[in-house]
């Protein structure tokens, strides 16, 4: 594969604001960015960047699983920058730029192992039936004190007044305005990342606090998710907090979701979700259809790690259940009250930890099947789903991993390289998380005579 230097325009943009280096990357299966910097002047010329293939796929605790699942030699990757996403890199003090990256094969095809080329694998699906989603991402997360990672629990932080909160704030502006500088520098961040940005608003938890991102195309909004997640995290650590992007980081509080909104346009831009009437077309009943049908063997990607599925409890805005229905919170799959240019559905269940990419490829993956197969979904439901029981969905990993390797449903959306390699990884960490010893082991089992 032979370099091919900067376009003009980007080559003088890096002139122009005086960076001296620029980072490349990517997210990993857990949806950390992994990469490295190169200087400005040899990214500029064009400097090919070759990274092991294997980084894709490695595990939270920074393990890999074998050799067989990215190849027996090792192999590298090329790292393809994509320079529509070209930016400056807010969270450097030194004038640095990010750019989100391919990770290329030595035959020039997108690695299957990248959770980018899995989102863009089904991206082409849609292309060829002349179709093209439009996505709305919202991502919920906590702010706690700095944390080290031990295993102290989390504490939210001092506030004006020297106050900490202790939840019920919802929807409070004097809660957000007590960390004003942070969410100031997030702002301005966003805005050098192209992040399209909508809402901010105050959740459940205490220091809990939810974005809306703009809808826009699956691919670029992916790339805003989790390039949000980084600044998100830097901008943390720069005024002394962690942010949180776990499902469950408090113990009886609420859990934060990444809930997408998703609807389908044909190449006029027109939204096939809704009629002229304002009834639901049923392109949109055969997408929840799908939905229904194969989010269950695709939970891991929408709940990837053990501490994932402590975030479905009745009674705390989490979804339980695979019902769908109009304005309606308490279903795992809600249609916004909204005009026929507006109609979609709303997928709940991805948690806060979810990678956008993977999360975004399973959901879109999963409608499109039903569209593929004219599905017809269960019934629309009203009222309180919470109150009813519902047992269409694995309660633990282990059980969510077994689901997804029983069935061929991700293979056909994803390849047969890629489903092995990921169940391998979260095996792995799997593994890892039942040889630990818990606080509450300790706390009761310690007392048994």
């Amino acid at each position: 594969m032979s370099a091919t230097a900067l376009p003009a325009a980007q080559a003088e943009w890096l002139r122009a604001e005086g960076v001296c280096e620029v980072e490349l990357v990517f997210a990993d299966l857990t949806g950390f960015p992994r990469g490295k910097t190169l200087p400005a002047l040899a990214f500029a010329h064009g400097q090919e960047v070759r990274i092991p293939r294997a980084v894709a796929v490695q595990a939270c605790t920074g393990a890999y699983p074998d050799y067989r699942f990215y190849g027996e030699q090792d192999p590298d990757v090329v790292l393809r920058p994509d320079l529509a996403t070209l930016r400056r890199a807010p969270w450097s003090d030194t004038p640095r730029a990010v750019v989100i990256c391919d990770n290329v094969d030595h035959g020039g095809s997108l690695s299957p192992l990248a959770p980018r080329s899995a989102l863009q694998r089904v991206l082409a699906d849609y292309a060829a039936h002349g179709l093209s989603p439009v996505v709305a991402p919202e991502l919920e997360f906590y702010l706690f004190a700095a944390h080290d990672g031990d295993a102290a629990p989390f504490q939210s932080p001092a506030l004006r007044g020297g106050r900490r909160e202790a939840g019920g704030d919802a929807f409070s502006l004097s809660a957000r305005n007590d960390l004003a500088p942070f969410f100031d520098e997030v702002y301005r961040g966003c805005e050098r990342l192209g992040i399209a940005s909508d809402t901010f608003l105050h959740e459940m938890g205490p220091s809990q606090f939810e974005i809306n991102l703009r809808h826009g195309d699956a691919l670029r909004l992916a790339d805003q998710m989790f390039l949000f997640k980084y600044l998100l995290k830097e901008t943390a650590h720069r005024h002394g907090l962690s942010a949180v992007c776990m499902a469950k980081p408090l113990e009886g509080e609420p859990g934060s979701s990444m809930h997408l909104h998703q609807s389908l346009v044909d190449r006029h831009g027109h939204n096939l979700f809704g009629r002229a009437d304002g009834s639901n077309s049923a392109l949109l009943l055969h997408f929840i259809a799908g939905l229904q049908r194969y989010l269950p063997l695709l939970l891991p990607l929408f709940c990837p790690n053990p501490n994932s599925y402590r975030r479905f409890v009745k009674g705390l805005a989490a979804p339980v259940n695979l019902a769908w229905g109009e304005d309606n919170r308490s279903v795992g799959l809600r249609v916004p009250r909204c005009g026929a240019e507006a109609r979609r559905v709303e997928n709940r269940l991805p948690g806060a930890d979810a990678n956008p990419y993977l999360a975004l490829a399973a959901s879109l993956g999963a409608g499109l099947a039903g569209i593929a197969e004219h599905l017809t979904p269960d019934p629309p439901v009203s009222g309180n789903v919470f109150r009813q029981g519902d047992t269409s969905l694995p309660a633990t990993l282990d059980a969510a991993l077994a689901a997804m390797r029983a069935s061929p449903c991700a293979e056909r959306l994803f390849g047969s390289e890629f489903v092995p390699a990921y169940l391998a990884v979260k095996e792995l960490e799997l593994l890892d998380f039942q040889h630990q010893i818990t606080p509450w082991e300790r706390r009761h089992l310690g007392l048994l005579a």
